[in-house]
């Protein structure tokens, strides 16, 4: 089974890309190209009408949304994830749809706040303050990544990785980096078990792999810098 990766660099099909290595299955990908917006046109729109990318094309169709590309992967070739009769699988489930529908959108909401709140600075500056806030209460982002760093704590960390952590280590590098120049509210050291667990897949082959084919750098998840990809725009 081959497949096709529709993707930019430095995006959410970085994830797919680091699953597809670690994997080892043949894949091809198909560059839609931010700086023209490729992701809104309609032959895009067309692989996934959501115009978001990744898309990842299968035997079985066009897959698209981050965790369930993951999960599909996962359970398809035996790999990344407990199988559905094992103990562990409902932790791995309950914490990659925290991580989508938490801190992926979370973080989402910090790129594009003018998507969720319109054109008003003020409105826009509300809503950073809000999503990087303390988080005593209110399920913030640095609340949800200390309770991620929390059970990434209890977890063997010489296992093989699996579909959480590739996703999580490259939130960890957005974290880092974007937007540029407004990233003060995020430390990777005051989380340990996720700085920890960053060093150790930044040395596996496979995804030192993808970071080469992205423009990544040599420590693209624990000390990461702005892409540099040999095609496409990260941005």
């Amino acid at each position: 089974m081959s497949y096709v990766l529709h993707h930019a660099p430095d995006n959410a099909s970085l994830i797919v890309r680091l699953a597809l290595e670690e994997l080892g299955v043949p894949y091809e990908t198909r560059l839609v190209d931010r700086a023209t917006r490729a992701q809104e046109s309609a032959a895009y729109r067309r692989v996934n009408p959501a115009g978001l990318i990744p898309a990842l094309e299968t035997s079985d169709g066009v897959l698209f949304e981050t965790a369930a590309i993951l999960l599909w992967l996962a359970d398809r070739h035996g790999r990344l994830a407990p199988a559905p009769c094992d103990a562990g699988r409902g932790d791995v489930l309950k914490w990659l749809v925290f991580v989508s529908n938490t801190v992926h959108t979370g973080l989402r909401m910090t790129f594009y706040p003018e998507k969720y709140v319109g054109p008003d600075p003020q409105a826009q500056a509300a809503l950073l303050s809000t999503l990087r806030g303390p988080g005593e209460t209110a399920m913030t982002l640095p609340r949800a990544l200390a309770l991620l760093d929390g059970f990434v704590a209890t977890r063997d960390p010489d296992r093989a990785p699996d579909v959480l952590d590739l996703y999580v280590t490259v939130l960890l590098r957005w974290c880092a980096l974007y937007p540029q120049g407004d990233t003060g509210w995020f430390r990777l050291g005051a989380l340990p078990a996720l700085e920890a667990m960053a060093q150790r897949l930044e040395t596996r082959p496979s995804l030192r792999k993808a970071a080469l084919a992205e423009g990544l750098g040599p420590t693209p998840f624990s000390n990461p810098r702005p892409a540099q990809p040999p095609e496409g725009s990260a941005l």
